[in-house]
């Protein structure tokens, strides 16, 4: 695919919810430059028939890529630069999850 749409599509997004890690990195391994993103709750892919997970912190999804021997940038919905503080915010975020909250 990269080599067919070369020059016409430069980002190619493979999905860890639809593929589970393994198959992700076997994407990631064959030209896909983007690996999906955090979810808060993924629901769709799930009613569809998805056997994996529906959330990962931006830890998890760096592992991911790593473990596929690829680079982790994170990047915004256009592929632009995200500003220092959001980046921030999404490790801080990433590190509440799986804290129970007390109902006030």
């Amino acid at each position: 695919a990269r080599i067919l749409l070369h020059g016409r599509i430069h980002n190619i997004q493979t999905s860890w919810v639809k593929l589970g890690v393994d198959g992700t990195r076997a994407m990631l391994r064959a030209g896909a430059n983007d690996l999906g993103g955090t979810l808060m709750e993924e629901t769709i892919s799930r009613m569809a028939g998805s056997e994996f997970g529906s959330a990962k912190t931006p830890g998890e999804i760096a592992a991911v890529a790593a473990g596929a021997g690829r680079p982790v940038r994170q990047r915004t919905t256009t592929y632009g630069e995200v500003p220092a503080d959001r980046v921030a915010a999404a490790e801080v975020a990433g590190s509440l999850v799986g804290v129970a909250l007390p109902v006030v």
